[in-house]
């Protein structure tokens, strides 16, 4: 079986989370490559619903692997903290698997993050602040701290030095803060060692072995297409591949060996942060949206910006990642609207665009050109199946299906785990 590869197709929260869940019981790896504790998920099981921030959502399926790749960043204390809250719920979490090449947020990139994001002032990007940014900075400046570096004193020592020679002189001279000082980093960083121990692996060669052996991975995309730092809306971006590409250098798999890539849809859109959002609706029924879907941030707990569905950026997405399946998430949310708008199209300078544009001027001036689709009164909570779906509600669904260029697959009607409507199967 080929692996999959499962992401958002807007600007992240679109439910992967629930999706993710969904196929956990029927894989055998789930694989999160990209990204760190900036991204959100929530899964309800039964009465239960949990909010996981970095590990993969396939923790909650029993029988299936947890694996964080070496594409993610990792905060060690936030890591530990949300493994014990999930042993203390009664959830196994034994199984997990970290990439030791997996790099680590320190808390100095954690300071970094934050005291540059209140010196952008007007211009900030809208970041978490959780050290996210810098920490792949390191990475690329070659002067980043990995997991395997926990368990060499003198390498790690070696290096936190020299990444707090360049940061302490940013740290005094420019933002007026203290120097950090580099044994308490040390220290401190060496403390998580041992708890780590258990879970650090080759994730690499147990994943292409497992390939191997026909075992079925699915690989798990933070954030969205959107968000992607070569394919977004650039510089509103986070600072990883959530693009499918980002799974084969996120994980270490080749492309060959992924046969599916599924695409997550919310039935609008909503972004969270700063940056362009041409369906953006400050009115009523974007606050109707937003109190009906319950959109406030996972791990930020910021309140999303809401819009209707926008079918250029679905095609966009389609595009760029290769999708072949999408997941539709939150139609029932759209429930007792009398017309529901869908962005077909923008209109800049008085030109009708139908794709994407690459320039950032164009899609900062974009203004959405609707098409109004009938709406639907009943619930459709209870639907089982394509077919019990209002004429309406089908209608709509098949709309955003040829507009975005791959099938749906399947359809969420609700927040829980058996609230899905599935059309085919992603195995």
């Amino acid at each position: 079986m080929p692996a999959l590869v499962l992401l958002g197709a807007q600007w992240g929260d679109e439910g992967k989370g629930k999706a993710t869940d969904l196929l956990g019981g029927s894989v055998d790896y789930v694989v999160r490559y990209q990204g760190g504790n900036n991204a959100g998920h929530t899964v309800v099981v039964g009465d239960q619903k949990y909010a996981l921030h970095l590990l993969p959502s396939g923790i909650l399926s029993p029988g299936c692997t947890p694996v964080i790749g070496n594409g993610v960043v990792v905060d060690p204390s936030v890591l530990l903290s949300e493994l014990s809250g999930l042993n203390e719920r009664g959830v196994d979490t034994s199984k997990l698997l970290i990439s030791g090449n997996a790099h680590i947020i320190t808390p100095y990139n954690v300071t970094v993050d934050k005291v540059t994001e209140r010196f952008l002032g007007k211009r900030k990007i809208g970041t978490t602040g959780r050290g996210i940014g810098p920490t792949y900075a390191d990475k690329i400046n070659r002067v980043g701290i990995r997991v395997q570096d926990l368990y060499d004193e003198s390498i790690l020592t070696q290096k936190v030095e020299a990444a707090l020679d360049a940061k302490n002189q940013i740290l005094t001279k420019l933002y007026n803060r203290r120097a950090i000082a580099a044994d308490q980093v040390v220290e401190e960083l060496l403390g998580y060692a041992e708890q780590l121990r258990p879970y650090v692996a080759d994730t690499v060669l147990i994943l292409n072995q497992a390939l191997e052996q026909d075992k079925v991975v699915l690989f798990e995309g933070g954030q969205g297409t959107l968000l992607d730092i070569d394919h977004g809306t650039y510089p509103f971006v986070t600072s990883s591949n959530p693009t499918a590409g980002g799974a084969c250098t996120g994980a270490g798999v080749g492309p060959t060996k992924i046969g599916r890539v599924i695409g997550i849809l919310k039935a609008y859109t909503t972004r969270v942060g700063s940056g362009p959002f041409p369906t953006e609706l400050l009115d009523e029924d974007g606050e109707a949206l937003r109190r009906i879907g319950g959109e406030r941030g996972v791990t930020t707990g910021r309140d999303r910006r809401c819009g209707w569905f926008d079918a250029v950026i679905a095609r966009y997405a389609t595009r760029v990642n290769g999708l072949t399946d999408f997941f539709l998430t939150k139609l029932d949310v759209l429930t007792g609207w009398e017309q529901i708008p869908v962005c077909v199209a923008y209109e800049i300078d008085g030109k009708r665009v139908e794709e994407l544009p690459y320039s950032q001027t164009d899609f900062h001036h974009a203004k959405p050109v609707y098409e109004y689709l009938p709406g639907w009164q009943e619930d459709i909570t209870k639907a089982k199946t394509f077919a019990d779906l209002p004429k309406n509600a089908q209608g709509y669904v098949k709309a955003l299906e040829e507009m975005s260029g791959a099938p749906i697959s399947a359809i969420g009607v609700g927040p829980g785990r058996d609230e899905t409507i599935e059309i085919n199967s992603f195995l």
